[in-house]
């Protein structure tokens, strides 16, 4: 059996693998949107919506035509389009365009710091010219949570949740929860996570930071029930069935009849097994794309 130093040691490791998740990643050309169409020279108002190309004007350095950028972008060449964006934000460092590509083509790369900073300075420029783009502001908030910079994510996730008019993505209510949780708002990471398992019941990432809390407070019949769903939901997260041996070994410690502390000794070894198959199919062949993630849950467009 089991020792309690044991499964302390245990659950930390389990706390320790959970990390932010993503859904899916769209294709690059929903994510910046149509293909862009030079605005007029004198449409000086056009939105910066779908990251359309500038062109130089007036006394602007030519390197300011982010066209370019725009089809390495859309042709999948992240790192050249990021390379270029940012010589160009450089050389015009008040071309939003330029700075949103660079992060959006970082973000694609998965190097999230780079992007939250990149995709930071384009909604403040952005801001400034009252020109907000809220796909700008979805792709931060998704960077900063992904860079794990989680005070600086959720007042922008709390913005996206509650934009007039429009529905709250699922995700979005799970990286609420994630940023709230990692920010010490516990009570309201949990309704958070709930939330968003009643918008996505299949939401095996919310499922598995709400049985980490119930296992905070010894909620061990809570902290089962959460963890089989989330098993079923993902077969594969591992973390998931690590967490579930250990808080079924901890119930039959504790269980008050021999029946049920059968019973939990005899779902621990079963989860106990599945865990061992998944870490020896892991260490024999290349492991698969994890389903949400330590990418993040869903990529936005821009």
């Amino acid at each position: 059996m089991m020792t309690a130093s044991a499964i302390l040691v245990f659950e930390a490791g389990a706390v320790a693998q959970s990390r932010p998740r993503r859904v899916t990643t769209p294709p690059p050309d929903s994510l910046l949107g149509p293909e862009p169409k030079t605005p007029s020279p004198t449409d000086r108002n056009a939105p910066l919506l779908d990251v359309k190309p500038t062109r130089p004007v007036g006394s602007a350095p030519v390197s300011s035509d982010t066209t370019h950028a725009f089809q390495l972008f859309q042709q999948k060449q992240y790192a050249a389009a990021a390379q270029e964006a940012k010589q160009i934000a450089a050389n015009d460092p008040g071309n939003s365009e330029a700075w949103k590509l660079a992060g959006f083509s970082e973000f694609y790369l998965k190097q999230y710091a780079d992007a939250s900073e990149d995709l930071q300075k384009a909604l403040d420029l952005q801001r400034r010219a009252k020109q907000e783009d809220s796909h700008t502001v979805d792709a931060l908030a998704e960077s900063y949570v992904l860079a794990e910079k989680y005070d600086r994510a959720l007042p922008l996730i709390i913005a996206v949740i509650e934009r007039p008019g429009a529905r709250p993505d699922p995700s979005f209510l799970y990286y609420r929860g994630l940023a709230e949780l990692k920010t010490g708002k516990t009570a309201d990471a949990e309704r958070s996570f709930n939330a968003a398992i009643k918008a996505n019941p299949k939401d095996a990432a919310s499922l598995l930071y709400l049985s980490q809390i119930a296992l905070t407070r010894n909620d061990l019949d809570a902290a089962i029930s959460t963890l089989n769903r989330a098993t079923t939901n993902d077969p594969r997260l591992t973390s998931a069935w690590f967490l579930l041996t250990s808080a079924y070994l901890r119930r039959a410690a504790s269980a008050a009849g021999e029946e049920k502390a059968t019973a939990d000794y005899l779902g621990a070894v079963r989860s106990g097994e599945t865990l061992t198959r998944l870490r020896s199919d892991n260490s024999t062949r290349a492991p698969p794309p994890h389903w949400n993630g330590p990418q993040p849950v869903k990529a936005r467009r821009a």
